[in-house]
């Protein structure tokens, strides 16, 4: 609801100006409303006013179809990126409307302008080469289906979730909430992490005195406690994969759980937790660093 809220003030902050535009041409004459059909083509009152009427009325309207398009909120990630895609795309062609509606109201011809300048000419000047290819790029990887709204994708070795799309530009939040837009046209090499699930890992020391035949024998059953546990996260019980290194001060064991790649960081976590409380009740302890000195009596 905290994203719907801005689109709502931004209808009713236009609806007035909307409103408030008909009511001046309603009292000063300007605007019949018997013949409201012809009153952009062929109008005799102040054009600035027709002018602002004809703004609001299409912000008005590309608002609300935004508006519409955010009430639904489908869980497949490629119904994700198609809304996102036709959410941009409506802020263009809002743009195009009322750049040819405006100047058709100010008296101008556009398709004499269009025709004299040339759409080549229009290219050119307005340096749209690296536009064109951002919106082809776009294009192409969405009916490739290489990524989608939602996905967990590493660009450039930034990680984080597409959380849009558009026609020109794709953004990309990682976990700190810092947002990285990206040309869709340097979208390459990507990395996309959410098709196979992912793997957290834990490693944890225990004291080179334990019993590690002993503390072996009840990991079994203490990997099956801590899935049953968080479900949610893990997707299969955690697996022991052996003693990883024999450190300076400690035997340092690893254990790994497949969770989706969301998850990865608070998988780690949860793992590190319950296997340093389930280590204690099986009388295991982390140990402390250690140092030996040894002096010279003599």
């Amino acid at each position: 609801m905290n994203n719907k809220k801005p689109v709502l003030i931004r209808m009713i902050v236009l609806f007035a100006v909307l409103a408030i535009a008909f009511l001046v041409g309603w009292i000063g004459d300007w605007i019949d409303f018997y013949d409201l059909g012809d009153a952009f083509g062929n109008f005799q009152g102040v054009r600035l006013l027709y002018l602002v009427c004809m703004v609001c009325g299409v912000l008005l309207v590309e608002t609300l179809i935004v508006f519409i398009l955010g009430l639904f909120e489908p869980e497949n990630h490629r119904a994700r990126s198609v809304l996102s895609i036709v959410s941009s795309m409506l802020k263009y062609v809002t743009a195009i409307v009322i750049l040819c509606w405006g100047l058709s109201i100010l008296g101008c011809n556009v398709s004499t302008i269009v025709a004299s300048v040339g759409i080549l000419a229009l290219v050119i000047g307005f340096s749209a080469e690296s536009l064109i290819a951002d919106v082809v790029t776009g294009t192409f990887m969405l009916f490739e289906n290489q990524y989608n709204v939602g996905d967990i994708v590493e660009v450039g070795g930034f990680r984080g979730t597409v959380t849009s799309i558009g026609i020109r530009t794709t953004c990309i939040t990682d976990p700190g909430g810092n947002v990285k837009i990206v040309n869709n046209s340097a979208m390459q090499n990507i990395l996309n992490r959410s098709d196979k699930p992912s793997r957290s890992i834990s490693d944890i020391a225990i004291p080179y005195q334990t019993d590690l035949e002993k503390l072996e024998a009840g990991i079994p059953k203490l990997v099956e406690e801590i899935f049953a546990k968080h479900p949610d996260v893990m997707k299969e019980p955690p697996k022991y994969l052996g003693v990883q290194a024999l450190a300076d001060s400690a035997v340092v064991l690893r254990f790994v759980v497949n969770v989706d790649e969301k998850d990865i960081y608070s998988g780690a976590r949860i793992l590190n937790h319950d296997l340093l409380l389930g280590f204690r009740k099986l009388g295991v302890e982390c140990p402390f660093p250690q140092l030996d000195i040894h002096t010279d009596k003599s």
